[in-house]
């Protein structure tokens, strides 16, 4: 099979390690990696290194855009050296030389062999498949149907997978707008959080074109631990929101849970120790279940997302018919939390319940 070029639309705690995943295989199962971010500044590093005077060490591959720096310091190896500006309003003055060493801006991805568009409708058109990580239903359509989106660079041949959480309406809608231009696509949301998809141990939640479900094996295979084809767009997404339903409820019950312990005069690890050894025990637990000890919270996924997920579930629920309350009521303590802590990881959601510190 010949080598193809792919696409990776956003570029946050998931989108940055699925990528890097993907770009595993460059050279081998891809001719090229091509990456885009919404907030442009977050894609980017600056780095100092040291120089010998009269030459830049610029590494290799490092940068490959326009505009060509100049300044008073450039070198007959000027060049060589290319900067990328985050955005129009992060200033950045070149490619400077400091007493010992040189300043540049990159992108992280960039450094490690990807290449950079300008934006999602230029991506898909240098790319034969495009993945999408975006936030929530809002970013995804504004990505796809907003100023230089995926819709202005679609074209038969084209193909566009959204890996996004979203609700069924806004997948189907941008699967409406897409195969009307010729596209092929694909929704497929995951169920893992940042560890799984630097491990590459996703599991990834396919509806729609079966044909695309079938081309894109080599990258599931790269991203995740298993893929499974579900049938319509929109089934993807319901079982998505199921999954974190179910996973968001469990959180909210352990929570308080651990804040019962403690104010009952038990030791919390106990309880850990306690929950380990029988039927109910899971990874989450264990893994969760130390950082509200702690109460800290790096996040690997952020509670104002699973929040979201919970509202959408609820509101799936309501357009079936099907009473939630369980889910509902731990609804009510995501809600609490995302003020103070929504960027945090979701097991933040113990502040919701636990005693002020």
């Amino acid at each position: 099979m010949p080598q193809i070029t792919v696409g990776f639309l956003g570029l946050g705690i998931m989108g940055t390690a699925m990528a890097r995943n993907l770009l595993k295989k460059k050279g081998e199962l891809f001719s090229d990696v091509i990456i885009w971010n919404r907030t442009a500044s977050k894609m980017y590093r600056s780095h100092v290194l040291p120089f010998a005077p009269g030459l830049w060490y610029v590494p290799r591959g490092v940068i490959n855009a326009a505009p060509l720096v100049t300044t008073q310091y450039d070198t007959d190896r000027s060049h060589e050296a290319r900067m990328l500006l985050p955005s129009p309003s992060f200033h950045v003055s070149g490619l400077e030389r400091l007493r010992n060493a040189i300043w540049i801006c990159t992108a992280e991805l960039e450094v490690e062999g990807c290449k950079v568009a300008a934006t999602p409708s230029e991506l898909i058109q240098r790319c034969d498949i495009t993945f999408g990580m975006l936030s929530d239903p809002d970013v995804a359509l504004s990505v796809v149907f907003g100023e230089g989106g995926v819709l202005e660079g679609a074209a038969a041949g084209k193909s566009y997978v959204d890996m996004s959480t979203v609700d069924e309406q806004t997948s189907i809608k941008i699967g409406e707008a897409l195969t009307a231009k010729g596209m092929r696509f694909l929704e497929a949301p995951v169920s893992g959080s940042k560890g799984p998809a630097i491990a590459g141990q996703l599991v990834i939640l396919c509806a729609g074109d079966r044909s695309l479900y079938d081309e894109c094996t080599g990258a599931f295979d790269l991203m995740g631990k298993k893929a499974l084809f579900l049938g319509e767009v929109g089934a993807g997404a319901r079982m998505k929101l199921v999954v974190n339903m179910v996973m968001g409820s469990m959180m909210g019950a352990f929570t308080e849970g651990m804040a019962l312990a403690d104010k009952g005069g038990l030791q919390q690890q106990d309880l850990l120790d306690v929950l380990s050894l029988g039927a109910i025990a899971n990874p989450m637990f264990s893994m969760k279940g130390p950082t509200m000890i702690e109460r800290s919270y790096a996040p690997a996924f952020p509670l104002k997302h699973q929040q979201k997920d919970m509202r959408l579930a609820i509101a799936l629920g309501d357009q079936l018919g099907q009473s939630l309350p369980i889910a509902a009521a731990a609804n009510e303590l995501y809600k609490v939390a995302r003020t103070e802590h929504g960027d945090k990881d979701f097991s933040a959601v113990y502040e919701a319940t636990a005693p002020k510190k």
